[in-house]
C-alpha cells in the first residue's frame, strides 16, 4: 500500500474508515498504558481521528503522524484548534498546545524528530497496511519508542477472503507473529462488532471481531 494510495483517498474524500465517535475500547482500556496527566501518546497514521481529542481531554499530550495534509488540515479546522506550522526536512509540523501532528511519511521519521514518547495508541494504523508492509511498520515503531512505552493496539479480525482491505484483517496470530520478537503481546479482548457495522455487513462479511492488545517492549 503506497503513500500515493492514501494521499489520493484523502484528496477524493474516500474516508469511510474515519469514525465520528470515540473508540469504546480506547476509553475502556486506556489505563492499561500506565500513564498519567502530561504524559505523551504517539498516534501513528492518525488521519483526523477524534480519538486524539479524547486523549487530550484526559490531559495527555498527543503527537500524531499522518502523511496527508488534507487530513491534518481538516483535523485542526474541524476541531477549531489554533496551531502553528513549521517546516522540516521530513515534512510539516502542526503544533498546538496539546496536540502536534507531523505531516510526513511514518517511515521517514526518526526518534529524534519526536518528543519523549510514554505510550502508543494504534486503532487504524496496522490494519491500514497490507501484509507485506506490516513487518516494516513494527520495526519502525520499535525504533521510535523507548523501552518503557506501552502500546494499545486495536485491530479488526474477519475472513480476509470475504473482503479486500483496507482495513485488513489482523487476528491474534498475526499480531503475535508480527510483534512477538520485540514485544510481549497480551490479548485483552475480542468482541463481535458486525451487528454495529452496516458497511461491513453490506460487503458480505460473515464475522467481524474488534480485538484489543497490550504491547510491552521485550527488553533483553
Amino acid at each position: 500500500m503506497q503513500a500515493d494510495f492514501w494521499l489520493q483517498r484523502w484528496q477524493a474524500g474516500e474516508i469511510g474508515f474515519h469514525r465520528h465517535e470515540y473508540n469504546a475500547h480506547m476509553t475502556r482500556f486506556i489505563d492499561l498504558l500506565g500513564i498519567g496527566p502530561g504524559d505523551h501518546i504517539l498516534v501513528p497514521l492518525c488521519g483526523k481521528s477524534l480519538d486524539m481529542i479524547w486523549l487530550c481531554e484526559q490531559n495527555f499530550r498527543v503527537t500524531g503522524i499522518e502523511i496527508s495534509p488534507v487530513a491534518v488540515d481538516a483535523f485542526f479546522a474541524e476541531n477549531n484548534i489554533e496551531h502553528d506550522i513549521s517546516e522540516y526536512e521530513w515534512g510539516l509540523m502542526y503544533q498546538s498546545d496539546s496536540i502536534n501532528i507531523l505531516c510526513a511519511d511514518f517511515f521517514n521519521i526518526h526518534s529524534a524528530d519526536l518528543p519523549h514518547i510514554d505510550a502508543v495508541y494504534d486503532r487504524a494504523s496496522l490494519i491500514a497496511l497490507p501484509q507485506d508492509i506490516r513487518p516494516d511498520y513494527v520495526t519502525q515503531l520499535a525504533r521510535l519508542i523507548p523501552d518503557t512505552a506501552r502500546s494499545l493496539l486495536i485491530t479488526l479480525d474477519y475472513p480476509q477472503q470475504e473482503m479486500n482491505g483496507p482495513p485488513f484483517s489482523v487476528g491474534e496470530a498475526d499480531v503475535k507473529q508480527l510483534f512477538g520478537q520485540q514485544f510481549i503481546v497480551e490479548s485483552i479482548i475480542a468482541e463481535d462488532c458486525l451487528a454495529n457495522e452496516p458497511r461491513f455487513q453490506a460487503k458480505g462479511l460473515s464475522r467481524l471481531d474488534e480485538r484489543v492488545f497490550l504491547l510491552i517492549k521485550n527488553i533483553p
